[in-house]
């Protein structure tokens, strides 16, 4: 259900369950947060993409298993739903979205850190339609990633957003042709891959931690954050490259 496949220093994730839309099922979610857990402990990772196989990213929870009583099964213990939209990580995620992303597909992609999407991608939390609360994210998340307006419209009405508004308000960093997004999540990859991985790691960590803090908060998170690098072997090797005139060759140490 989830293959994992590693390009350089970055993993490629999919779920691929096309038969059933990619919809979450608790191999799927089990498979997500196993995949999680190996980019996390290989220190030669430094970065995944996610991806889904087929017309359709993630149709959200199956309700097949929901209505079969199978619903906890659709969480796992660390990660929550899907096994990632409550997970604490380090290295940063990429969503390549081709196709619709609906319901906890939606709330899959907003629990990742930069957003690839395809024309045909939408986005969306219908859940009020079937008497339902988006309860993976999507009801805080979205007002973190849209103007408060447009985020209250998607959840009160149920209806999509489509990828070319998305990418107009910032959920979407970048746009791209149908069929591409793969490849240009992996592009974005490559130009993340290209610095400092445990600079990029501190980076992210301290945008998460910061977020709605006092710009005193920010300070001391941004300050204990350079500490810890201070003396590391990359630390010394992007000056020394800079000063050498050739490209730093990271060691992730």
């Amino acid at each position: 259900m989830i293959d994992v496949e590693v390009r350089g220093h970055t993993a490629l994730i999919t779920i691929n369950r096309p038969e059933a839309r990619n919809a979450v099922n608790a191999a799927v979610a089990s498979g997500i947060e196993e995949a999680i857990d190996r980019v996390e402990g290989d220190d030669d990772i430094w970065i995944s993409v996610l991806a889904g196989a087929g017309p359709v990213f993630c149709a959200g929870a199956d309700l097949k298993e929901i209505a079969s009583g199978n619903a906890g099964g659709l969480n796992t213990s660390r990660g929550g739903f899907a096994g990632i939209v409550s997970r604490e990580r380090t290295k940063p995620v990429i969503a390549a979205v081709d196709g619709p992303a609906l319901a906890g597909g939606t709330e899959i992609v907003l629990a990742c850190d930069l957003v690839v999407a395809s024309r045909s991608a939408r986005f969306g939390v219908p859940e009020v339609k079937r008497s339902l609360v988006a309860a993976a994210g999507g009801l805080f998340r979205l007002a973190q990633k849209l103007p408060q307006n447009v985020a209250t419209e998607l959840v009160l009405t149920g209806d999509p957003i489509e990828a070319e508004r998305a990418h107009h308000f910032g959920l979407v960093n970048v746009l791209c042709d149908d069929g591409s997004a793969l490849d240009t999540a992996m592009e974005l990859a490559g130009r993340i891959e290209a610095n400092a991985p445990l600079a990029v790691r501190e980076s992210l960590g301290v945008m998460k931690e910061s977020r709605g803090a006092d710009d005193a908060t920010g300070f001391r998170l941004s300050g204990e954050a350079f500490a810890r690098l201070v003396n590391t072997e990359d630390y010394a090797e992007g000056p020394r490259a800079f000063i050498e005139k050739r490209a730093p060759e990271w060691k992730g140490r």
